[in-house]
C-alpha cells in the first residue's frame, strides 16, 4: 500500500498512484422500475456482471501501478471507536429524516448485531422493512409509514459506484459536496466520516462542507493544472457554491489562480461537465461535439482587494483552453467522430468520460468503439473495459473514480 498520506492532485493526466472506487452490492439488486426515478436510475444493471465489469476496471488500474482504495475499506477503518460508529449510524437516520423514536431504536438494535463490514453493506445496500422485527407500540408516524407499503426504512445507495461526486480531490484538500438531489446526500457522509477520523486522511483541508446550502457535485470538477481549476454551472451544480470554493481556493496557500466556470446544457445527457469534456494528453481533450461552439464561461480570479474579480468570456473552447492553459495548439477530440447518430448514441454511454492514468493514456468503455477509435487515430493509448452493465447507471471510468494522489507534471 502507498503509505503517502492526504490528497495530492494538480492536473488531470498525471500518472495516477493512488485511486478510490466503491465495487458495486446489493444496493444494486434493489432497485426495481417503480423507484427508478425516485433513486435516478434509467435500467436495472444484472450485478453478477456489473461486478465483473468493475474487477476488470479495478485489475487495469492495479496493472497500471495504481493503488486501488475501496470507499467500504476505509469507513471501516474509520469506525473503530464505537462513538463514531454510533454517530455514523445517527447520521444516518437523519439524512433520511427518521424522527420515530421507536423505530430509530429499533434499527439501532438491528445493526448493533452486525460487523462493521455487515453494517456498511447493509447501510449502503438498504434496510427493507421486512428484515426488522416488527415494531411494538407504534407511534402515529410509525402507523402513517406502514400504510405507504413503501418496502424500505433505508433506500439503497445505487450510485456510490459514481466516486466522482461526493467529493472531489482538489490540489492538497477536497470539496466535501452537496448534492443536488436527496437521494445522494447520504453518499457525502462516507466521505465526511473519512476524512474526520482516518489516520490516513483526517488532516486533508475542506474547500467546501456539506453543511453548505449550494449544491456542487465532483463530476463537474476538473483540475486542469496546478493555476487552473475548471468547474461546471450544471444541472447539479450551482454558481454560489463555485465561488465559495474559489474565494476558499484564492485565500489559502495552493497555487491556483483562476477558477473556470463553464456554464453548461442542464440536461441528463450534460449532467456534469466531465460527461461532456474531459482531458486525455498535455495538448489534447474529448468533447461532445455539442459545447463546440461559443461558450458562456466565467473567469474567476483574486482581485486586489482580496475578494473575487469575475470576468465573462464567450468564447469556443479551444479558445479558452489555448488562453489559460498557454497552449499554441489544442485538438478536441469528438465524441462518435463528430457523427450527429455516433456523437448521440457514445454520449449516451459516456464516450466523453475517460479516465486518464498518464499521459495520453485513458481508460474508456468498450462499446463507445467510435470515440475509441477515434481517440487511437490521435495516438491516444485506450485502455477498454467492458460496459454492458456498469453503463446502465450513467456514468463513465471518470465517474466512477476518485483520484487521490497524481503525479505532477
Amino acid at each position: 500500500m502507498n503509505n503517502s498520506k492526504g490528497i495530492h492532485v494538480y492536473n488531470e493526466i498525471g500518472k495516477l498512484k493512488t485511486v478510490l472506487l466503491h465495487r458495486p452490492g446489493n444496493e444494486i439488486e434493489n432497485l426495481i422500475p417503480k423507484y427508478l426515478k425516485r433513486l435516478l436510475f434509467d435500467d436495472i444493471a444484472y450485478l453478477t456482471q456489473a461486478q465483473k465489469e468493475h474487477d476488470k476496471f479495478s485489475k487495469i488500474l492495479t496493472e497500471n501501478g495504481v493503488e486501488v482504495l475501496y470507499l467500504t475499506d476505509l469507513i471501516n477503518e474509520a469506525l473503530i471507536d464505537n462513538k463514531v460508529r454510533k454517530s455514523f449510524i445517527y447520521d444516518f437516520f437523519n439524512e433520511v429524516k427518521i424522527t420515530s423514536k421507536n423505530l430509530r431504536n429499533t434499527l439501532m438494535k438491528y445493526l448493533n448485531n452486525m460487523s462493521s463490514t455487515e453494517l456498511v453493506r447493509t447501510l449502503i445496500s438498504g434496510i427493507k422493512v421486512e428484515a426488522v422485527p416488527s415494531l411494538k407500540n407504534k407511534s402515529l408516524a410509525d402507523m402513517v409509514r406502514e400504510k405507504v407499503e413503501y418496502p424500505f426504512y433505508l433506500d439503497p445507495i445505487p450510485n456510490l459506484y459514481f466516486q466522482r461526486d461526493p467529493f472531489a480531490s482538489i490540489g492538497s484538500g477536497i470539496s466535501l459536496n452537496v448534492m443536488s438531489t436527496p437521494t445522494r446526500r447520504r453518499e457525502t457522509l462516507f466521505a465526511h466520516y473519512i476524512f474526520k477520523y482516518h489516520p490516513r486522511f483526517k488532516e486533508v483541508i475542506k474547500w467546501y462542507e456539506r453543511t453548505y446550502e449550494f449544491p456542487i457535485e465532483g463530476g463537474d470538477i476538473l483540475v486542469l493544472s496546478p493555476k487552473i481549476l475548471a468547474i461546471g454551472i450544471s444541472q447539479r451544480t450551482t454558481p454560489e457554491a463555485i465561488e465559495i470554493i474559489a474565494s476558499r481556493l484564492f485565500k489559502s496557500n495552493e497555487s491556483f489562480e483562476t477558477v473556470l466556470a463553464f456554464d453548461i446544457p442542464r440536461t441528463r445527457a450534460y449532467m456534469h461537465l466531465d460527461t461532456v469534456f474531459t482531458m486525455v494528453d498535455y495538448e489534447q481533450f474529448t468533447i461532445h461535439p455539442g459545447i463546440e461552439k461559443p461558450l458562456n464561461v466565467y473567469s474567476i480570479r483574486k482581485s486586489n482587494k482580496n475578494d473575487l474579480y469575475i470576468k465573462f468570456e464567450q468564447s469556443k473552447l479551444s479558445d479558452i483552453l489555448k488562453k489559460y492553459l498557454n497552449l499554441s495548439e489544442v485538438n478536441l477530440i469528438r465524441c462518435g467522430g463528430g457523427d450527429y447518430i455516433a456523437a448521440g448514441r457514445e454520449q449516451w454511454s459516456d464516450g466523453s468520460n475517460t479516465l486518464a492514468i498518464s499521459p495520453g493514456v485513458v481508460v474508456c468503455y468498450d462499446r463507445n468503439y467510435v470515440t475509441n477509435q477515434v481517440l487511437r487515430q490521435n495516438g491516444i493509448k485506450v485502455l477498454e473495459i467492458p460496459s454492458y452493465e456498469l453503463s446502465r447507471g450513467r456514468g463513465g471510468p471518470r465517474c466512477m473514480s476518485m483520484p487521490i494522489i497524481r503525479e505532477d507534471i
